[in-house]
């Protein structure tokens, strides 16, 4: 079987209203479809919920349940918080610094630009706690070439040694930056 891509990505919100008006008007997401249910349909457990689907873009899409009679929202206390985060594809780095500009207006912290050598990224939090990261792609044709013939010894000498292998160390060497 062969996957035909993402249908959906769902995560938990504190309140549905001010999670779609905060998708809607920072990052210009279209308000999809909404599903609302006193019982879960796979669980048939009595649990209410409302169920938000936001567009991203490209046919992806970003879900978000909001369940009131749940605990509060927590995170995993073992993640440190930078891991768990939702990344955007934007068009360019002049799409990125636009972005940003907007969300520091609106009175939105942003982390970044943080350069990846492939790609340059802005980090920021959603009214709910979500780490969310815009992206725009800098690589070059090469660049992910090489990536990609290293990738499966990468993979093995991480999976033998829990170390970070050198295979890509490029990517963070001062004089690859300097004369890209």
């Amino acid at each position: 079987m062969k996957l035909n891509g993402v249908h959906h990505v769902a995560y938990r919100c504190r309140d549905a209203k001010e999670t779609v008006d905060w998708y809607t008007k920072h990052l210009d997401m279209d308000f999809v479809l909404a599903i609302a249910e006193d019982k879960v349909p796979s669980t048939h457990e009595p649990d209410p919920y409302m169920h938000l689907f936001l567009d991203a873009g490209g046919g992806n899409i970003l879900a978000f349940f909001e369940i009131p009679n749940s605990p509060e929202m927590g995170r995993d206390p073992n993640t440190p918080a930078w891991v768990q985060h939702i990344a955007f594809k934007v068009d360019s780095v002049d799409a990125l610094l636009e972005a940003k500009a907007r969300l520091e207006a609106n009175g939105i912290e942003v982390l970044g630009p943080t350069e990846h050598t492939i790609f340059k990224s802005i980090y920021f939090r959603d009214p709910n706690g979500h780490r969310l990261e815009l992206a725009a792609n800098t690589a070059t044709p090469e660049m992910n070439a090489k990536l990609d013939e290293v990738k499966w010894d990468m993979l093995e000498e991480w999976s033998r040694t829990k170390r970070a292998p050198r295979h890509a160390a490029w990517m963070h060497e001062k004089e690859f930056a300097e004369s890209a």
